[in-house]
């Protein structure tokens, strides 16, 4: 009924937070150098919210849960209907919003741990081909 709205509201401070941060990079009053900048890892996330949460909205369109004229939400048409509503925006709205957040906090992870091992890679000279 409603699940993309919590990634949806995620995604909206998340990406008030990225360009917050990306004006202070911009300005170098953040601490530069940094392989990847707090402002592209925002927006690895903001990129995975936006896009779940669009596909969603679309998928309960399809469905006809939402309509283009207020409440928008059809479950929100009848007062029966809005506690099954937030309760699915808690627990499915919730999940997928936590989901993606923890994939992309291994994202992060692992661009991390490849960051700091391609320097050593690099330096370390090419050994047991036949010359």
């Amino acid at each position: 009924m409603a699940c993309f709205v919590v990634p949806g509201g995620e995604a909206v401070v998340t990406t008030v937070i990225q360009k917050i941060i990306e004006k202070r990079e911009k300005s170098g009053k953040a601490k530069s150098g940094a392989a990847l900048t707090w402002g592209r890892r925002l927006g690895w996330l903001n990129k995975m919210l936006w896009g779940g949460t669009i596909l969603l909205a679309f998928e309960h369109l399809w469905h006809g849960e939402i309509s283009f004229v207020p409440p928008f939400l059809t479950a929100m048409k009848t007062p029966d209907e809005i506690p099954v509503m937030l309760h699915e925006m808690a627990t499915f709205g919730g999940a997928m919003a936590v989901t993606i957040t923890v994939v992309w906090g291994i994202m992060i992870l692992v661009a991390e741990l490849k960051a700091k091992a391609a320097p050593k890679a690099i330096a370390k000279p090419a050994t047991g081909g036949a010359v």
